[in-house]
């Protein structure tokens, strides 16, 4: 437990103190303002309508090794917890709050600023207030900052005069090593969706694409724009001579693609929560399992960061959408075959953009002008292409 105390404690003042209330007989008035077993907080007067402070927290200040949940009996899994001690009973409508931002009194945030989602509530005496993460717990290896603000008054309506703020690390654990998603038939694509493909001219196309179960007509590419491969169709239509008529094949092909995104969605155990609350721009994204509840955000250059046999799953539960001219950035030998972004909601990839991996998607992936791409698009809807550059990676 973090004490917050006066730092104040010099002699000669609590002596002059003493005597100057001994002569207006002040001290009696002061010590018959006190209740019985009630502390007064480190240089306050009694009775008087004084400043209310944190005097303790838990974490403790820079704690480190925090759990990152707790696990009731009933197998309850919750975040773990901070908590505030007051000096004296506080009103609670100043603190309590429905949400981490709804009223700026008690936050949790990642040391890189972004806020926790929580709900804050007090004791029966209102004067221990606690802050519990929306989401089932924090992420592993995160260092967090819990501040209380000036907005806490106590019951009196008065005010803390100054801010409190604590720091606090979570446990390091272990990143989980994945195993790569497993891509069967629809490996052999760069493109694959079930209703079809809309194009600008010209698009480049690394890699084969294909079309199950709307027929080739729903496929807009022409064969100039196939560097390499074919264009795969259910039936006699498509584009000559690249087309390919082979319904069969992308029957499985497009099953195994709606394989590939259950196996996906359906890991456990991430190595993180949230992360950045969906805004990633900037970060630079290790190996592991990564989920979010929200849509993810990608506004400046983000980095992949690992060695060639790593992987990255990337569990989106909304849309995912990178702003114009940004780039998924690889290094360290990271290859775009073992990044594989599983997203339940649209993607969006902006004008001139760069990205990277095996996209999954739920609905429809969407590229503007000029964007490409080192991977594989797998849309359970459609495909639209502006001017784009999609490359296959090696299997």
């Amino acid at each position: 437990m973090t004490r917050f105390e006066s730092s104040y404690k010099t002699p000669m003042f609590t002596a002059l103190l003493f005597a100057a209330l001994l002569a207006g007989g002040g001290i009696g008035r002061a010590l018959a303002a006190v209740e019985p077993g009630v502390t007064l907080a480190p240089g306050a007067l009694a009775g008087a309508a004084t400043e209310p402070t944190v005097v303790s927290s838990t974490p403790s200040d820079r704690a480190t090794a925090v759990p990152t949940s707790t696990n009731t009996s009933d197998n309850v899994v919750t975040g773990a917890a901070a908590t505030a001690t007051f000096s004296q009973p506080m009103d609670p409508a100043t603190i309590n709050s429905s949400s981490a931002g709804d009223v700026l009194t008690f936050t949790v945030r990642e040391t890189t600023g972004n806020n926790v989602p929580g709900t804050v509530v007090m004791n029966a005496a209102n004067t221990v207030a606690t802050f519990t993460p929306t989401w089932s717990a924090l992420n592993p290896n995160t260092s967090y900052t819990a501040t209380v603000t000036t907005a806490a008054k106590n019951a009196g309506g008065v005010a803390m005069a100054n801010p409190i703020a604590w720091t606090f690390t979570t446990s390091a654990a272990p990143f989980t090593g994945q195993t790569p998603v497993s891509l069967g038939l629809a490996g052999g694509f760069a493109i694959l969706t079930k209703s079809g493909i809309t194009d600008v001219f010209p698009s480049a196309i690394t890699g084969s694409v294909g079309a199950s179960p709307i027929t080739g007509a729903a496929i807009h590419l022409t064969c100039a724009e196939m560097m390499r491969g074919g264009v795969y169709s259910v039936n006699a239509a498509g584009p000559l001579p690249c087309r390919v008529t082979a319904p069969n094949l992308l029957t499985v092909a497009v099953g195994d693609m709606e394989t590939a995104y259950t196996d996906a969605a359906g890991r456990s155990l991430p190595d993180f929560i949230d992360l950045g609350a969906g805004l990633i721009g900037g970060l630079t994204l290790v190996p592991g399992l990564y989920k979010w509840n929200t849509k993810v955000s990608i506004a400046t250059d983000v980095t992949i960061s690992g060695g060639p046999n790593d992987v990255w799953i990337f569990q989106i539960a909304g849309t995912l959408i990178q702003a114009s001219a940004t780039k998924v950035i690889l290094e360290g030998g990271a290859q775009p075959k073992n990044i594989f972004w599983q997203t339940s909601g649209a993607v969006a990839m902006g004008t001139t953009a760069h990205f990277a991996g095996v996209m999954l998607s739920k609905t429809m992936i969407a590229m503007k002008t000029g964007a490409s791409i080192n991977g594989r698009l797998f849309a359970q809807t459609a495909v639209s292409l502006e001017q784009n550059a999609v490359t296959r990676p090696a299997r």
